[in-house]
């Protein structure tokens, strides 16, 4: 008995509804740390991008992981400057997060609907910026 009444268990719905958020949180945090300690940019601690290797362009994704080490020592400037798009990436995953950690805490489903257009909206964002940060004067896009 607790200074207020019975003392509750937290329910087992609610524990069962928050494991995939906080699962997938203790994921990325994990995917996090480890490239916080293993640098990108020191040669040979992971693969070269593939397009990269074989074009000699950009992907949306190059310099992610620069980015997300960066992201981790708190040096935003670096972590923009490696990769916009990922940086930006990792506060919507944030913001997503939360939303779903509480609607998953009220026993609300967490749905995100996108409309077609949205979707090009996204493969047309993905695609100007890897074109842009491609040529000459997108430089500053570029890892």
């Amino acid at each position: 008995m607790g200074a207020h009444g019975p003392v509750r268990k937290p329910s087992t719905g609610r524990l069962r509804r928050l494991a995939t958020p906080l699962g997938i949180l203790a994921t990325v945090t994990a995917a996090f740390a480890y490239v916080g300690t293993v640098d990108p940019n020191e040669p040979g601690h992971y693969p070269v991008c593939p397009l990269l290797k074989i074009t000699g362009g950009f992907c949306p994704g190059c310099g992610g992981l620069r980015s997300a080490h960066a992201f981790i020592h708190g040096d935003l400037g670096a972590a923009f400057s490696s990769n916009a798009l990922a940086t930006t990436g990792y506060f919507l995953f944030a913001a997503v997060w939360v939303l779903w950690l509480v609607r998953a805490w009220r026993g609300q489903p967490l749905r995100i609907v996108l409309a077609p257009v949205w979707w090009w909206g996204i493969g047309a964002l993905l695609l100007i910026f890897t074109v842009v940060r491609n040529l000459p004067f997108g430089s500053a896009l570029a890892p």
